[in-house]
């Protein structure tokens, strides 16, 4: 089969043929792989700057931990995989994949699931979301991001407020379901001031954060408080584009009635994960099949694969392998 490989940790990515692998044991599922998507995630993982990523391997390593595809009995489902998916052929996990209903097409169907993941399971299970609530996203110019706004109305926010440095993709933001925009190539006063006044009015309940780092700072010092009782904001930290660390006094913890916490891989229970599977998952998937959930896809070839892996995909699209 022919399979992209990477044989050392961040060196450019080689199509090669490689043999088929095989179910290991009755927990999984040999398949046919049709599409790939291609995410910062595994970008992370293959270079080893994720905290996920293992060590590397003599014989290399196939990219690609999910993806659409096609097992012996010729259901179309989503997978994640056991063996890497940027190949011809790959092994899945049967407890964590799911049929895919008619209507959506392979491409939507393999860039959907990460974004889904990077959102829903931090609004429903870290934020705890509720009908009524006010939800701010940080960095909602990405996929993820553009997902996370429509998500997060699908769940039954009441107001979406979306930050970004994309000024075409903030504004297309407002037709995805987001109630106000907020740029951050503004200076920091005017950030401030523009977050200050939305908190005033609409009191802030949820902040889904994807880019920690200096506009982390900013928000969490738009919250702090004054003595006086406040208003509880939960706020959920999922990515960190624009640096890992942030500086966090003691005092605007004291403040005010926060919630700190992440989302990510090794953050959720097994139960919560269970229900991404069973619940999320299908839910998002038909959506999409219903034109409810909008997303923006690339297709490329898999015999590209050297010069797609460094490719930068703007305005919140994502680049998906069709295979």
């Amino acid at each position: 089969m022919k399979a992209a490989v990477m044989y050392e940790k961040g060196m450019p990515l080689e199509l090669v043929d490689m043999p088929e692998p095989m179910a290991g044991n009755e927990d999984e599922v040999f398949v046919s792989v049709k599409a790939v998507a291609l995410k910062h995630f595994d970008k992370g993982r293959a270079s080893g700057s994720h905290y996920s990523s293992e060590a590397a391997k003599p014989e290399g390593r196939i990219p690609g931990g999910d993806g659409v595809c096609v097992p012996e009995d010729g259901t179309r489902v989503y997978g994640m995989g056991v063996s890497g998916m940027l190949a011809e052929k790959a092994t899945i996990e049967k407890d964590r994949m799911v049929v895919l209903p008619a209507g959506i097409d392979d491409a939507t169907a393999a860039a959907l699931p990460n974004a889904v993941i990077g959102s829903a399971m931090g609004l429903r299970f870290k934020a705890r979301i509720q009908p009524g609530d006010v939800v701010l996203i940080n960095g909602a110019t990405g996929f993820t991001g553009r997902v996370a706004v429509q998500v997060a109305r699908h769940y039954g926010a009441s107001k979406v407020i979306a930050t970004g440095r994309n000024e075409k993709s903030l504004q297309e933001l407002l037709a995805l379901g987001a109630n106000e925009v907020i740029s951050l190539k503004q200076d920091d006063e005017e950030i401030i001031k523009q977050i200050k006044t939305s908190h005033a009015n609409e009191p802030i309940d949820i902040v889904i954060d994807y880019l920690w780092g200096h506009t982390a700072e900013l928000i969490l010092g738009c919250l702090k408080g004054r003595g006086n009782f406040t208003h509880k904001t939960r706020f959920v930290s999922i990515g960190a584009v624009t640096g890992d660390l942030i500086q966090l006094s003691a005092e605007n913890l004291r403040s005010v009635d926060i919630e700190l916490s992440g989302s990510g891989l090794g953050s959720w229970t097994k139960e919560q994960v269970g229900k991404l599977f069973r619940e999320i998952l299908p839910e998002m998937f038909q959506l999409a099949a219903d034109g409810k959930l909008k997303v923006d896809v690339i297709p490329a070839q898999l015999k590209d694969i050297t010069k797609l892996w460094e490719l930068d995909v703007p305005d919140g699209r994502r680049l998906v392998v069709i295979i």
